[in-house]
């Protein structure tokens, strides 16, 4: 994730996101950005990520492209959910529509493997539940 912070954007690093589960790994996002914004972070807090998202939806913000925080591997870009008119079978109906864009480092990810990542990215955020099986 990045933060900003007075100065610029700093990127508290989550560890072990692999075995925790959601709600651990939102309680971890909270208190590294509050103490991020405190200025209270030790260097091995913001120190050897790996990858980051930046959410600037937060903001209005409906479409952007986030750049990578060398020396980490990619970024994921979060923008805001904008209703739109979309078609399902054969009508149009208005649906929230939320875009994202991962920059990718190819020297260290596969363009493939980031593609699976965005198409994995797409099934949870149109199924929520199954983030929690």
């Amino acid at each position: 994730m990045a933060v900003a912070v007075k100065g610029g954007l700093i990127t508290p690093v989550i560890r072990n996101v692999g075995v925790m589960s959601l709600p651990q790994i939102a309680e971890e996002s909270r208190d590294l950005a509050a103490r991020a914004q405190a200025g209270s972070l030790g260097v091995d807090e913001f120190s050897g990520g790996t990858f980051s998202i930046s959410n600037l939806g937060m903001f209005g913000v409906d479409q952007f492209d986030a750049i990578i925080n060398l020396p980490q591997a990619a970024i994921l870009a979060v923008a805001a959910g904008v209703k739109k008119p979309v078609v399902r079978g054969d009508s149009i109906v208005p649906a929230t529509v939320m875009r994202v864009s991962l920059s990718a480092d190819h020297r260290a990810i596969d363009g493939a493997v980031a593609a699976r990542f965005l198409q994995s990215l797409k099934g949870f955020l149109e199924n929520p539940a199954s983030m929690l099986l």
